[in-house]
């Protein structure tokens, strides 16, 4: 994936509250490291583009829900490096699409609609062979180069241990949003002696998100120092889900810092580092900086 800038701004938030609890908060905007691939997910998709192309793959095949900001990016970055992209969508197709999957489909993206209980069979080796399509599309699946739901696999985390690269300043604890645990065992790789990470998990399940982290990190045979923790305490009701604290909370801080948060990730990462610094969970003078992911393309969802 040549020809982007990494060049990722890394912004210092400055408030009464950290200013009252004397923490240095920054957030790392990989949401502004590309219009459209944008976030976590160019790291996501850099290796497994790069595998492909050597494969000689013409096409990648992914999968997602009907708001995935994987499968928007996925169709983005299949756009712009000559791969065609063809997306397995979770539910029932509906006579307008969405604004995910509008765009996906302007990119170039085939689209093709599963039920919820098939979509739930996705990993297991038959899949896509059982799928009811022609003989000539199923060719055409398992021809194609396949990566993961959300990108989640170990190509996946090689990219995303790269985030920390761009943070350019010394810091103690470094936050992330968490849907899969990819994104975040790519951090947790990266870290250095002294240093912490927190997941902040987004979708309801107790221990789950922690339990695919440290599979992960067992499976890459990585020595877990216990420097890493997944909070589970601002899901906000699921995935997807808002309260109304929530929705105030992002549209205040927008209208303070000019940086947008989607109701998803980000939204819910931040409302929970600024509950933990005021419930003093972080220590005086300790520099903290949040994983910007993107996902804004999200928002739209929700209006929609």
């Amino acid at each position: 994936m040549q020809g982007h800038s990494f060049d990722i701004p890394l912004v210092q938030i400055k408030d009464e509250i950290t200013e009252n609890h004397e923490v240095k908060l920054y957030i790392l905007r990989t949401d502004l490291n590309d219009p459209f691939i944008s976030g976590n997910k160019l790291f996501k998709l850099k290796y497994n583009l790069e595998k492909a192309a050597k494969e000689n793959k013409e096409s990648i095949l992914t999968f997602g829900g009907a708001f995935s900001n994987h499968i928007a990016a996925t169709a983005a970055a299949g756009n712009k490096y000559g791969f065609k992209t063809i997306g397995i969508i979770r539910g029932e197709k509906t006579e307008e699409l969405n604004p995910t999957l509008k765009f996906a489909q302007e990119q170039g993206m085939e689209l093709y609609y599963v039920s919820r209980e098939s979509y739930g069979l996705k990993d297991s080796p038959d899949f896509l062979s059982n799928l009811q399509f022609s003989n000539s599309q199923i060719l055409q699946f398992t021809n194609s180069f396949i990566i993961p739901e959300g990108g989640s696999n170990e190509l996946g985390i090689k990219g995303c241990k790269e985030i920390t690269d761009h943070i350019k300043i010394p810091f103690d604890v470094v936050c992330c949003p968490c849907g899969t645990g990819t994104t975040f065992s790519g951090i947790i790789l990266s870290l250095k002696k002294d240093q912490s990470a927190l997941g902040f998990q987004v979708l309801k399940g107790k221990n789950y998100l922690k339990g695919e982290v440290e599979s992960w990190l067992k499976k890459i045979d990585y020595s877990d120092n216990g420097n890493w923790e997944m909070n589970e305490d601002y899901h906000c009701g699921g995935y997807a889900k808002r309260s109304p604290e929530l929705i105030g909370f992002i549209s205040d801080f927008e209208k303070k810092h000019n940086i947008p948060l989607d109701f998803i990730y980000t939204g819910k990462m931040m409302y929970g580092i600024y509950d933990l610094i005021k419930k003093k969970y972080f220590k005086k003078g300790q520099t903290i900086v949040a994983i910007h992911t993107g996902g804004i393309q999200g928002n739209a969802g929700f209006n929609h």
